[in-house]
C-alpha cells in the first residue's frame, strides 16, 4: 500500500528532462501576503493566525509560506474555508502566476510550506518529496521525558478515514514509516525534540510518538484529553527547517521558519521555575 504522501503527490510527477534556466530569488527579506483575520481570543495558548502570511523565500519557481496553526494547507472539497493555497493562489494570480501544492503539513501544526509556480517544476520537486530526499525538520514538544536522547522510530501504520492506525509488519495494507529525533530540552514530564522525517505519512510524527507512548502535546485527534491541555490550544508541532533542490538551478535551498507565539508560550511555562533542563 502506498503511503498518503505517495498517494497524494503522485499526479503530474513524471520525468522530464528540462534545460535549466536562471532563477530570481528574493529571500533576503520576507514578504507577506495579506489574508482575512481568522483568529480566536488573543491569551498565549491560542495560535495566532494574522491577516498576513509570512513568505519566507520566493523566485520565479518557488515559494515557501510559514503557514499558521489553524490554517489548512490546501481546501477542503466544497469548503469557503480559507487555506494557504487558495491565499496564495489569490495573490500570484494578479502576477500571472500559479500556486501548486508540493506538500502538505497539518492543519493545527505550523511552519514552512513549500508550493511551486509552475507544472515542470512542480514535477521536479514532488520527485524529491516522493524519494524522500528533502531534509525536513519539525520541534515538538511530546508528554513525559524521553530517556534516549537520539533514536531512529520506525512503525507500520493503516489509514483508515481520517486516522492512522498502528499495524504489525506483516500486514500487506500497512505503510512503514521511519523518523528520526534528538531531544534538544528536557521538563520535569515534558521533551522538546527535534523530528527529522524519513518518510512521509499523514500524522506520522504524531502517531509514531503516541506509539512509544510519548503523544504531542495539545494532539487532541488521537488523544482527546489533550483538548483540556491549558498552556496550548493546538498540537504542538511545528515545521522548522525545510531544504531541497531547486528544480531549475539545481542548487540547495534551505529554510528556516522560527517557533510562533503559542509554541514559544508553551516551552516558557514548562521552563518556568527551573523545571527545564538543558
Amino acid at each position: 500500500m502506498a503511503g498518503w504522501l505517495d498517494n497524494d503527490l503522485t499526479a503530474g510527477a513524471h520525468p522530464m528532462k528540462r534545460q535549466p534556466r536562471k532563477t530570481r530569488s528574493r529571500a533576503a527579506k520576507p514578504h507577506r501576503v495579506s489574508v482575512r483575520e481568522i483568529s480566536a481570543r488573543d491569551d498565549g495558548r491560542r495560535p495566532r493566525v494574522s491577516r498576513q502570511l509570512s513568505v519566507l523565500y520566493e523566485d520565479d519557481a518557488v515559494v515557501v509560506l510559514d503557514k499558521p496553526a489553524g490554517l489548512l494547507a490546501v481546501p477542503i472539497e466544497g469548503s469557503q474555508t480559507p487555506s494557504a493555497w487558495s491565499l496564495l493562489a489569490a495573490k500570484l494570480e494578479s502576477k500571472k502566476q500559479r500556486a501548486l501544492v508540493v506538500h502538505r503539513i497539518d492543519r493545527f501544526a505550523s511552519g514552512a510550506l513549500l508550493f511551486a509556480k509552475t507544472a515542470p517544476d512542480r514535477s521536479a520537486l514532488v520527485r524529491q518529496f516522493l524519494a524522500h530526499t528533502p531534509v525536513r525538520q519539525y520541534l515538538a514538544v511530546v508528554r513525559g521525558r524521553l530517556d534516549i536522547s537520539t533514536a531512529t522510530l520506525v512503525h507500520y501504520f493503516r489509514r483508515e478515514g481520517m486516522f492512522q492506525h498502528q499495524r504489525p509488519a506483516r500486514d500487506p495494507e500497512a505503510t512503514r514509516a521511519e523518523l528520526r529525533y534528538s531531544v534538544e530540552r528536557l521538563f520535569a514530564d515534558a521533551s522538546l525534540v527535534r523530528v527529522e522525517l524519513v518518510t512521509g505519512l499523514q500524522n506520522q510524527i504524531r502517531v509514531q510518538f503516541s506509539a512509544t507512548g510519548h503523544p504531542i502535546f495539545g494532539d487532541r485527534k488521537y488523544h482527546r484529553r489533550e483538548s483540556s491541555e491549558p498552556l496550548i490550544d493546538r498540537v504542538a508541532l511545528h515545521a522548522a527547517h525545510l531544504e531541497f533542490i531547486h528544480p531549475r538551478s539545481g542548487r540547495k535551498i534551505s529554510v528556516d521558519c522560527k517557533l510562533p507565539a503559542d509554541f514559544q508560550h508553551l516551552v516558557r511555562e514548562l521552563g518556568r521555575a527551573g523545571r527545564g533542563r538543558g
